[in-house]
């Protein structure tokens, strides 16, 4: 019987993908799945789907960072308390970071992954920066293959695999983050969006059922 398969849409921007990210990476209860994380364009994709940010909808703008709190706590997901300054940033760059990455060395992505989010969501660096990208890299893996990754990021197979993964992304149904395409063991796919429904992802794909009476599962279970 197949493995449980997730493939993960997401975008060093978004606080809700970093948490999906989080829990999807860290919890037990996702230990039997494959999970493949695709680094998109969250902006691209909001473009292509007319979708607008929180941040410019009243009264949304103000409610979004208290849920983002909300769920990390409740996850214990590493998370600052307040919005890194001069948010949302301009992540192109980031994005091609992680799909040069992806060309150059696929099996180091997801701790890539890991260490851009920390760096944005816990410490408030400015990750859209070349330098701070660079140095964030080379100290997750080393500073050899840092600069050959930001090198990449302006070739034009990095810039078009990015526009690729963006475009699958709404293919696949996205019109924001995180967005999950999920196919169980008997090969029945379906996508959810959004962290909060986290627990029909695992409902779907017949995964065993984290203990509801403790921590954030609660809220969804």
């Amino acid at each position: 019987m197949a493995k449980p398969q997730i493939t993960l849409y997401l975008d060093t921007v978004s606080p809700f993908a970093y948490m999906a990210y989080y829990v999807v990476r860290n919890s037990p209860v996702f230990k039997e799945c494959e999970i493949n994380y695709v680094p998109i364009f969250l902006g691209g994709v909001m473009k292509a789907t007319g979708n607008r940010a929180p941040l410019e909808i009243k009264n949304k703008d103000k409610w979004i960072s208290l849920e983002r709190l909300r769920w990390a706590k409740q996850f214990n997901v590493p998370m600052t308390a307040e919005m890194p300054k001069g948010y949302p940033p301009i992540t192109m760059t980031t994005q091609r970071a992680l799909c040069a990455l992806s060309q150059i060395a696929p099996e180091k992505v997801p701790d890539a992954i890991a260490a851009l989010y920390h760096a944005f969501w816990v410490e408030g660096q400015k990750i859209e920066k070349p330098d701070v990208i660079e140095a964030v890299l080379g100290k997750a893996f080393t500073s050899d293959l840092a600069k050959r990754v930001m090198e990449a990021t302006t070739s034009t197979e990095v810039k078009q695999l990015l526009i690729a993964n963006t475009e699958k992304a709404v293919k696949d149904g996205a019109f924001g983050l995180p967005w999950f395409v999920a196919t169980n063991s008997k090969g029945e796919k379906e996508c959810f969006w959004g962290f909060d429904h986290l627990g029909q992802v695992v409902d779907h794909l017949g995964l065993e059922k984290p203990n509801a009476e403790s921590g954030g599962w609660k809220s969804m279970l």
